[in-house]
């Protein structure tokens, strides 16, 4: 109620910022979450206080609650029926989740990349495949569209996006260009009035249900990384259709397919940011990328330890819960320990988005530590429930398939390997 009189009072004092009302309506919709949520699945572990910050604090717990009351329930059935609950989109606006980093003025929370990281990590531990779908959304696209994007865009994409009232999407792979992103061969040609896109792109996340897409293509083919720039596309728009669904081994739910783009007609007020300068608007968001879905692990990784200890505990064999033998007891103890040193670095990463002082080589070494440690403890997590483990009764198995996507998508660790040893030695 607090937050409603002060977004109505500065509404009085403000007439034109309607925006001031909408941020602060969000604020109190987090809030009553934070205060009247009802948890389903409770955390297994203590959790470490690693001095985020109040507001860090209260993302958490409203996010969480948000989880285990509505994503939880429907994570088995997106799984098992690849299907993807478009009906939570609108919910998750309302609590202001999708416009996290975006500015006040322009409808959003104002926040940090380190509060972004904590709504991602906290809808994984509900659902990876929903936090999957959620980055891209919140930060592949509207976060890029929040840095780049002019004010008539900004005006025109981001309420809908910031709401959910429409999914967003980012499109940069292609079949033949994955890690070689330059090499991409999506042509813009230059027409009257615009430009007409042709060629296809790949693995793209959301693509099936994507209202607005960020779309990269080549406006000067023989230019190389010079030759490359952004568009904002429309659902609907000429010539844009979706091709094939991809059938993945994990992260069902979050709708992958292929774009297919047939002399699509795109006005020239849908270049986003400078014309041939797309790969500077590319490589920048890669590194927030990596720095927020590098939470998706730790979500996983929550997840599979608040599976194993109440089994662990309850399960018995030689007439003692398994949770008695040292062996097992390892096994916790080395999960815990991954999961929490994960944490630290990439909240210390995401931090360091929000101050500037990010670097190129830790935003690629977060995501990597993040997801090699998210695969190890899911692996353990099977071993641990033994033959239930390696049924689909039990999620651990859901939990392994999820969280080998991260050792590839967003660059595969062995390309941010390379990138981070290429930074550190400073050749090549």
């Amino acid at each position: 109620a607090r937050a409603y009189a002060i977004g109505g009072r500065m509404a009085q004092l403000f007439p034109g910022l309607r925006c001031v009302t909408v941020c602060w309506k969000q604020i109190a919709n987090l809030l009553s979450y934070h205060q009247h949520g009802k948890g389903q699945k409770m955390i297994a572990t203590p959790q470490f206080d690693f001095q985020l910050g109040e507001m860090a604090d209260q993302i958490r717990d409203t996010t969480r609650r948000f989880a285990e009351e509505k994503i939880m329930p429907l994570a088995e059935k997106m799984d098992r029926e690849d299907w993807f609950p478009r009906e939570l989109w609108e919910q998750m606006g309302e609590l202001g989740l999708h416009g996290i980093t975006v500015d006040e003025e322009d409808g959003g929370l104002g926040l940090g990349y380190l509060e972004h990281a904590i709504a991602v990590e906290e809808i994984s531990r509900g659902s990876a495949a929903l936090g999957l779908s959620y980055g891209a959304h919140s930060n592949l696209c509207v976060n890029q569209i929040r840095r780049w994007a002019n004010p008539e865009q900004k005006a025109k994409y981001l309420p809908k996006l910031i709401s959910g009232e429409h999914v967003g999407s980012l499109a940069m792979s292609e079949a033949g260009a994955g890690s070689d992103v330059v090499s991409m061969k999506l042509k813009a040609e230059t027409v009257q009035g615009g430009y007409l896109l042709n060629g296809t792109k790949f693995w793209i996340t959301n693509s099936t249900d994507a209202d607005t897409l960020v779309v990269y293509a080549k406006t000067r083919p023989d230019a190389g990384s010079g030759g490359i720039s952004a568009f904002l596309i429309e659902k609907g728009m000429k010539g844009f259709s979706i091709g094939q669904k991809i059938e993945k081994v994990g992260m069902k739910g979050s709708p992958t397919a292929e774009l297919v783009f047939d002399d699509c007609e795109v006005p020239e007020e849908n270049v986003m940011g400078p014309i041939n300068g797309g790969v500077g608007v590319l490589m920048s968001g890669l590194d927030y990328e990596r720095s927020v879905l590098a939470a998706i692990p730790l979500g996983l990784m929550q997840a599979c330890i608040d599976t194993v200890i109440p089994y662990v505990r309850e399960r018995k064999q030689f007439g003692k819960p398994i949770g008695t033998f040292q062996l097992m007891q390892g096994k916790i103890a080395d999960m815990y320990v991954r999961l929490n040193s994960a944490r630290a670095y990439v909240y210390a990463v995401n931090k360091a988005c929000d101050a500037g002082q990010t670097t190129r080589f830790d935003a690629a070494g977060a995501i990597m530590l993040a997801s090699e440690n998210s695969v190890r403890v899911a692996e353990e997590s099977i071993q641990a429930l033994g033959g239930a483990g390696y049924t689909t009764d039990w999620p651990v198995e859901r939990y392994w398939r999820d969280s080998k996507l991260l050792d590839i998508g967003a660059g595969t660790n062995e390309i941010r390997r390379m990138l981070i040893g290429r930074e550190l030695i400073g050749g090549g």
